[in-house]
This record gives structure tokens, C-alpha cells and sequence, in this order.
């Protein structure tokens, strides 16, 4: 059953990055974010928010050990964790933090949980 949810969080985790990756102005518009006079935002989209994800989640599936599926969870952790940061510093909408992060929170939890040998 862990090999299943396991699988089913890693094409999650590239269902998501797919987003940034291919669709980056969308991506930028759904967490807030403005473009400028660059499309280096667009380019930071592509690599931080989807190639990343999309690699990750991928490599996960074909390494298929649960110390690659753990290190994903890592990266869910991180994310999750500057969320709880923002809230405190940034002031940022709580409801898309409450939503973003508890996805995030969520995969962290799964990843690590299943697959990391404390």
C-alpha cells in the first residue's frame, strides 16, 4: 500500500510543478506574484517551482527507494515551514497559505512518515 500512496504523491508532486513549469504565468498569477520589466520571474518559475518538482517526483518513482521518496518530503518540509515564516513576517493571505502549505504540509507528512527511518 505504501508503494501505491507512494506513487500517487510523487505524480502529485509533478502534477503541481507541471504548472510552474509550462504554464509559469499562471503559476505567478495564482500565488500573487506581479511580473516586471524581466522575465526572469518566469524563468525562476520554470526552474524553482516546476522543473524541480517535476525532476524530483519523477526521479523518486524511478530511484524508488524510500530514502528518494523521503528527500522529497524534505522538500515539502521547507516549503512548508517558509509558509509558517510568512505568516508571521509577511503578512501574506492566510486562506492561500492555509491551502498551499497544508498541501505542502500534507506531502512532508506522507513522504516522511512512510519512508524515513527515524
Amino acid at each position: 500500500m505504501i508503494d501505491i500512496l507512494n506513487i500517487v504523491a510523487c505524480l502529485l508532486t509533478v502534477g503541481f510543478g507541471l504548472f510552474g513549469f509550462v504554464a509559469p504565468r499562471y503559476t505567478a498569477a495564482a500565488l500573487d506574484l506581479a511580473p516586471t520589466d524581466s522575465t526572469m520571474g518566469l524563468s525562476e518559475m520554470r526552474a524553482s517551482v516546476g522543473g524541480l518538482f517535476v525532476v524530483a517526483g519523477l526521479a523518486a518513482m524511478w530511484i524508488d527507494m524510500p530514502l528518494a521518496y523521503a528527500m522529497i518530503g524534505f522538500a515539502f518540509l521547507g516549503a512548508a515551514l517558509g509558509r509558517c515564516l510568512s505568516l508571521v513576517f509577511d503578512k501574506p493571505p492566510v486562506r492561500k497559505v492555509i491551502i498551499f502549505g497544508g498541501i505542502e504540509a500534507g506531502l512532508a507528512i506522507w513522504f516522511l512518515v512512510a519512508n524515513f527511518r527515524f
